[in-house]
């Protein structure tokens, strides 16, 4: 037997669940998981708690899209886990419902958008580090030993100053330092 399952989310205690309660009962949810967290947080235990209790053929609904989720990769993924489920998703505001044809067509869109940006993304990034390649730099952080400190070190312990202190002094981390020791050859 199939169910109309909710899900509502407030980011902070001083938001109310009520208009979302609301709309998820005049929808016929059977059950209505609630949660107070950031969209952006992806540990959500009652929204994990809801897709575990999905069953095919259910149909889970929230009042919004992004009360499940405000990134829409992480929405996208969320949805592809209900259908693998074989239940769908309804969204009252948008009027999207998954198990529609309208409603997969504008599921679709959201998909490919998510893939557009995705590629715009990746395409950004390639472009800037080309850019800084033309220009000479090589990319990444800058070395925290740069050749003057390099001989530093080699004097210092020469010199027998202890690890712990030439760290101290140089103004790196003693995990920098034995790495860049880790280096050096014997």
């Amino acid at each position: 037997m199939s169910a109309i399952l909710g899900y509502c989310r407030v980011s902070t205690t001083d938001q109310s669940l009520n208009l979302q309660r609301d709309a998820l009962t005049t929808a016929g949810c059977f059950r209505i998981w609630e949660e107070v967290a950031s969209g952006a947080d992806k540990d959500r235990p009652q929204l994990q708690q809801l897709l575990d209790n999905l069953r095919e053929g259910d149909v889970l609904a929230i009042w919004r899209l992004d009360r499940l989720g405000r990134n829409l990769g992480h929405l996208i993924d969320t949805v592809n886990l209900i259908e693998t489920k074989g239940a769908t998703l309804r969204s009252i505001t948008e009027g999207i419902d998954t198990s529609t044809i309208g409603g997969r067509l504008t599921y679709n869109i959201f998909g490919s958008l998510a893939a557009f940006e995705r590629d715009l993304v990746k395409e950004r990034t390639m472009a800037g580090l080309a850019a800084a390649r033309a220009r000479g730099r090589i990319g990444g952080q800058p070395p925290k030993i740069d050749a003057a400190k390099a001989r530093q070190i080699t004097r210092m312990l020469h010199d027998g100053t202890p690890k712990t202190e030439i760290a101290s002094v140089l103004g790196i981390g003693r995990a920098t330092l034995y790495r860049h020791l880790s280096t050096l050859t014997p």
